[in-house]
């Protein structure tokens, strides 16, 4: 009689473990797929943001285009976001599915792009002083001419200095030995850099005192470099960009540790 209970007993406790695996196996499966559709929308964002760099018409892609390694950044974004895209997707019918080999590959590819990023997030943090200081300047005085609007660099870089009231990359000295100086010998800065009266008429460009601005006088030019003035303008933006990529990354960890779980529980 004791013995007849006991099997009895056993099989409840071993059909409530069975459904609690279950229940949790699809839990796992659940949370996998969420975490790979945030995936397959930070790919599509990336996919977004390098597109238009490449197609933007107000000529971002010319001043980025003069350095191999920057341009092929923009790449480098593209192609990234194309993978996440693709293994968003992939990772997404690896969940419903529940198949082992394709959560496998699933797994081992998003370590590596995880790895991949890592490294670049410590580069680019590392190293982000030294690439756009030096850069931008060397650039801005093999390129820039000054006054020939038809030039993409050089018509980005006078609406730049407009828009955010700066000159030069760190200042107006910037321009002092460039290629601006050898065609306006008699300019130290140029009119993109002189201050404007914030009271003139529609259609004057409302110069306080342009020719005094053009012989470098201090007092009548914007003196704060486009650098300093446009990462206190996009502040919020790069803190923005850089807790955006600590939530990627946290995603797609997760996402790893789902697959594994997922992967031994179907065994």
């Amino acid at each position: 009689m004791d013995r007849g209970v006991f099997p009895q007993g056993q099989g409840e406790t071993s059909t409530r473990g069975t459904a609690m695996e279950g229940d949790c196996l699809s839990c796992v499966k659940y949370l996998m797929f969420v975490f790979n559709f945030f995936i397959f929308l930070g790919g599509s964002f990336l996919l977004g943001v390098g597109t238009w760099v490449l197609v933007d018409p107000t000529g971002v892609r010319e001043i980025v285009a003069a350095n191999p390694l920057l341009f092929a950044g923009i790449y480098a974004v593209l192609a990234m976001g194309a993978m996440l895209f693709l293994l968003g997707f992939l990772g997404c019918c690896g969940a419903v599915r529940e198949n082992k080999c394709l959560l496998l590959s699933f797994f081992m590819l998003i370590l590596v792009i995880f790895l991949a990023e890592l490294a670049a997030a410590i580069l680019a943090f590392i190293f982000r002083e030294h690439l756009t200081r030096e850069y931008f300047t060397k650039e801005l005085k093999r390129h820039y001419q000054g006054y020939n609007n038809s030039h993409v660099f050089t018509s980005t870089w006078n609406a730049i200095m407009t828009t955010f009231e700066c000159c030069g990359v760190n200042s107006p000295e910037d321009f002092e030995g460039s290629r601006f100086r050898v065609l306006h010998p008699d300019d130290m800065v140029p009119e993109a850099c002189c201050q404007r009266n914030s009271n003139s008429n529609p259609g004057d460009m409302g110069y306080i005192n342009k020719e005094e601005c053009l012989m470098g006088r201090m007092l009548f030019r914007n003196n704060k470099g486009c650098y300093s003035a446009a990462v206190d303008y996009f502040e919020m933006y790069i803190y923005l960009t850089g807790a955006l990529a600590i939530v990627v990354l946290t995603i797609e960890l997760f996402a790893m540790v789902f697959a594994m779980c997922l992967f031994r529980g179907l065994q």
